[in-house]
């Protein structure tokens, strides 16, 4: 099973930029798409209704053109949820979570910390929160997938330049350390398990045109829980990909 994840910066403006297309190229079994800015009555036709595809939106209930998730996949969820039962934080529209007949898949827009210390709150809280729930489901013997933009770089590899960002939100220590407690509680980040290289990067500042330099962060990842590590078969950053400030990301189960 393949299974792709893109914060599109925008879904109807990488609509125009040829998100469909590419779509149709990659044929992912299951797609998760971040920051989509827009509410489902607010798409395409084409968007909501892609062929060999079951499609599902979550959009925040206040605030337009501002996050948002959506799912593509081929295969039928058993069930669908979304936000994780805590008012707070499932009125920003962050999440969906899809029970398949063999795992469990969390597609996330993680908070953006660097607003405020407010804004910082909340993210840790918001982490917090899913930590917990994360680990009830590891705890039940569940297999867990966990991707999205999480919106800190875990460890120095994971930012071009660590020394300059070490007070930024994103690079905090207290936001890295939650990231270390989300591993230790069962959770694999499947790209380091076959790639410990630098300079692999999945966001660039579009102002500063980091891109072109990849001055970047990897931001995005793809978790799975330690009972799909053995069925894990590749993970990869697909860097080529243009259209957002992010690039997509993937991974390949046995499933």
């Amino acid at each position: 099973m393949r299974m792709l994840c893109w914060n599109v910066n925008g879904i109807r403006a990488a609509h125009k930029k040829g998100f469909l297309d590419w779509m149709a190229k990659e044929s992912p079994d299951i797609l998760c798409v971040q920051e989509t800015k827009a509410m489902a009555e607010q798409l395409p036709e084409g968007l909501k209704h892609v062929p060999s595809y079951r499609s599902y939106f979550v959009s925040p209930k206040e605030k337009g053109g501002y996050s948002g998730v959506a799912l593509y996949t081929k295969n039928e969820p058993v069930k669908i949820e979304f936000g994780m039962g805590v008012d707070r934080f499932d009125g920003e529209g962050r999440i969906i979570a899809a029970t398949y007949p063999d795992f469990v898949l969390y597609n996330i827009y993680f908070p953006n910390g660097k607003a405020s210390l407010e804004r910082l709150r909340y993210k840790m809280d918001f982490y917090e929160a899913f930590l917990e729930i994360a680990m009830k489901r590891v705890r039940k013997g569940d297999n867990v997938i966990v991707c999205g933009d999480v919106n800190t770089a875990h460890n120095e590899i994971d930012l071009a330049r660590p020394k300059e960002n070490q007070k930024i939100s994103g690079f905090l220590p207290e936001e890295r350390e939650w990231m270390d407690r989300f591993i230790a509680a069962g959770f694999v980040d499947t790209y380091r398990v076959f790639d410990h290289s630098p300079e692999k990067y999945t966001w660039w500042d579009m102002k500063t045109k980091a891109r072109e330099r990849n001055v970047g962060w990897r931001i995005d990842y793809f978790y799975v829980s330690q009972g799909l590590l053995p069925r894990l078969r590749e993970a990869f950053i697909l860097e080529s990909v243009q259209g957002s400030d992010h690039c997509p990301i993937g991974i390949e189960v046995d499933l």
